[in-house]
């Protein structure tokens, strides 16, 4: 009987062992693509989407101010962006609402054994994929309070007083809310390869690779 314990004890101790390397391997895949994303925006800016779309955003906005009659037109653009970060701050919503039941349960099981907090892979996992969809909530619910007010400014008459004195102020809103419905975006997707791994360990450092393709597909945008 010892030598089966000490047996089953080792296999567990070995599932344990891979499944930490494999929530390793996915967070690094993960972490170093976003690296190589920091350096490359900064070395060519307009050459991915994040910082290209946020100008194309604020030098919409400065075209539509300079324009008479664009107001219509602009408050009707800024509502469609608005529902869009809405739709994302809904989605993550349902997703937040079942990782806490699923998170709170695995809790309640390891403290129900009385042997305390066992942190396990999978335990990690769940509170990373909590903070992603938190991160993303966060974020598209900023975007939409920068859209709401950049809605006002982009109402006003194009060469009143009042819309001549917020209109920088409305270029930032939309770009910083751009940004921010990228980031709400961006860690929607990002929530693949958690969500693979808890299905299985091995199909974690697999989907993030998926992942990280498929962001360098849509991460990168021609523009002149």
């Amino acid at each position: 009987m010892n030598a089966l314990a000490i047996e089953l004890d080792m296999l567990k101790n070995a599932a344990t062992g891979a499944g930490w390397l494999a929530a390793l391997l996915t967070a690094v895949v993960l972490v170093l693509y976003e690296i190589w994303f920091a350096f490359a925006q900064r070395r060519r800016p307009l050459g991915l989407a994040r910082t290209a779309h946020a100008t194309l955003r604020e030098e919409w906005f400065d075209a539509v101010s300079a324009q008479p009659g664009s107001e219509i037109l602009a408050v009707q653009t800024l509502r469609n962006s608005l529902m869009s970060a809405s739709m994302i701050a809904s989605t993550t919503v349902l997703g937040l609402m079942g990782t806490i039941t699923l998170s709170a349960s695995s809790l309640n099981a390891t403290f129900a054994q009385g042997t305390g907090l066992a942190f396990t892979p999978r335990l990690a996992v769940e509170l990373i994929l909590l903070a992603l969809l938190f991160t993303s909530l966060v974020s598209s619910v900023m975007s939409v309070r920068y859209y709401n007010h950049a809605g006002f400014i982009g109402g006003m008459p194009v060469g009143s007083e009042a819309r001549r004195r917020w209109n920088a102020v409305g270029a930032a809103h939309v770009r910083r809310a751009g940004i921010l419905y990228s980031w709400s975006l961006r860690n929607l997707v990002l929530v693949v390869p958690a969500v693979a791994f808890i299905l299985h360990p091995v199909a974690g450092p697999v989907a993030a690779l998926v992942v990280v393709l498929v962001l360098f597909a849509f991460d990168r945008v021609q523009a002149s």
